[in-house]
């Protein structure tokens, strides 16, 4: 299912070195609200998800949360950070309890809607915390595909809760592919 591509979603730039604001990037990196919360997160409800064109968009969305990751561990290094750990911005180690565990269908997506919210929310005010307008773009990008994602899960979940056919369904997929012209 997944496939590496070697260059990034976003191209990653900096100013300047940024110690500061690569320490603060670990919240997006290994924190409660991050990029490694959301991709497993989204990884371990794509096994238990019995709609199979919602099962493949989240599959979909968890790669695109890994290179996210990505993206933040380049800006990291690129600002100065320390070398990378699974850690957040305060230096604690990331922890399963971040994952939610719930197997039923409709909460998972409502979760994962409110998961989404909160990451878009942190970008927004750590967007605040830097004057490199090169991480003001990269994080405006992140915010966008975050709204993106949010968007695709409310719609799956109306479906899901609407009963919603087939070719509905299938248009899921193919709003993410189209969401995603704009990348390449």
């Amino acid at each position: 299912m997944f496939h590496y591509r070697k260059h990034l979603f976003y191209p990653v730039h900096v100013e300047r070195s940024d110690p500061g604001f690569a320490r603060l990037l670990l919240e997006h990196y290994a924190g409660r609200n991050s990029e490694l919360t959301s991709s497993i997160q989204y990884l371990n409800q794509r096994s238990n998800m019995p709609n199979r064109y919602v099962r493949d968009l989240l599959g979909l969305i968890a790669a695109e949360e890994l290179g996210h990751m990505e993206l933040i561990a380049a800006a990291i290094s690129k600002l100065g950070g320390a070398p990378l750990t699974c850690v957040n911005s305060q230096g604690a180690p990331w922890v399963l309890n971040y994952i939610d565990q719930n197997a039923d269908y409709i909460t998972m997506l409502q979760v994962d809607i409110q998961s989404e919210t909160r990451a878009a929310l942190l970008y927004q005010q750590h967007l605040e915390s830097t004057t490199d307008p090169n991480m003001k773009k990269m994080i405006n990008f992140l915010i966008t595909r975050e709204g993106v994602h949010k968007r695709l899960l409310q719609k799956a979940l109306l479906l899901i809760r609407e009963n919603g056919s087939s070719e509905e369904q299938n248009e899921l997929i193919y709003d993410y592919k189209m969401s995603l012209q704009v990348l390449e």
